[in-house]
């Protein structure tokens, strides 16, 4: 594989005689869009949680820059630059769209909970530009308009914007998206799709999990197939969608 950026090696991950993940690699490239999928109950969402520190594999590693980084606490993982999103929606009902950003731009805070008490100028001043960093996020998901809204009340396309714009606010350099699209209507899902490219067009590397082939295909550098946690078929959009293992996981011999 090199020097990947971002590098999953013979990764297994099994629950009692239960195998979600087995023997699965593939590397991921800077600044791309790679695409993970395949049927419910592929793996797909174990293998995200192994990357992100929530689950530890039974064997084999995953590599960031070249170092290993399976094992490690999720807030460990999280502070070399890793953000994702949840499959279903989590987010902050209660607070506004706005308050909601911040919540992810104050992982890049200086001022602590004891400095805030000990230099409230300094507090106030990084207060006013988290603030003013989460409104440019909030912009940038085309929700400018909203930001007083409680975030509980807006309606589930907006909500996963919203979770992206907060995941951003992090300033990531890889962004894990868990199925952004489901239960998004057409429009909304064209939507999706733009601001993914324009995520891409950032620099900042994305790392998705979808259902939706239309928008895999269409944003996507390269897609990984997996069936039974096993990788079946890596490349091209156009690659996967001509080879046979994939129509027969799909469509059935």
């Amino acid at each position: 594989m090199g020097n990947p950026f971002l590098a999953l090696e013979n990764l297994t991950k099994a629950f009692g005689g239960v195998v979600a993940v087995n023997d699965l690699s593939f590397a991921v490239d800077r600044g791309t869009v790679t695409s993970v999928i395949g049927p419910n109950g592929a793996g797909k969402t174990t293998m995200f949680n192994l990357i992100t520190g929530f689950a530890v594999p039974t064997s084999g590693q995953v590599r960031f820059g070249g170092m290993v980084i399976s094992g490690q606490r999720p807030h460990r993982i999280a502070a070399l630059g890793f953000a994702r999103t949840f499959q279903n929606v989590q987010i902050f009902p209660e607070m506004t769209a706005l308050e909601n950003v911040m919540v992810g731009r104050h992982l890049q805070s200086e001022a602590g909970l004891f400095r805030s008490f000990i230099v409230p100028p300094f507090f106030r001043r990084e207060e006013r530009q988290i603030r003013a960093d989460a409104a440019k996020w909030l912009d940038f998901a085309g929700m400018a308009d909203l930001g007083d809204v409680p975030a509980g009340s807006l309606p589930l396309g907006s909500q996963r914007l919203l979770e992206i714009a907060r995941a951003l606010a992090a300033e990531p350099k890889l962004l894990l998206l868990d199925e952004p699209a489901s239960g998004l209507n057409a429009r909304e899902t064209l939507v999706m799709g733009r601001m993914i490219a324009r995520i891409r067009e950032m620099g900042i590397t994305v790392l998705l999990v979808e259902h939706d082939m239309e928008l895999v295909m269409e944003v996507s550098d390269k897609v990984v197939v997996v069936n039974f946690g096993s990788r079946i078929a890596y490349g091209t959009p156009a690659e996967v969608q001509l080879n046979p293992d994939v129509i027969a996981a799909y469509l059935g011999e």
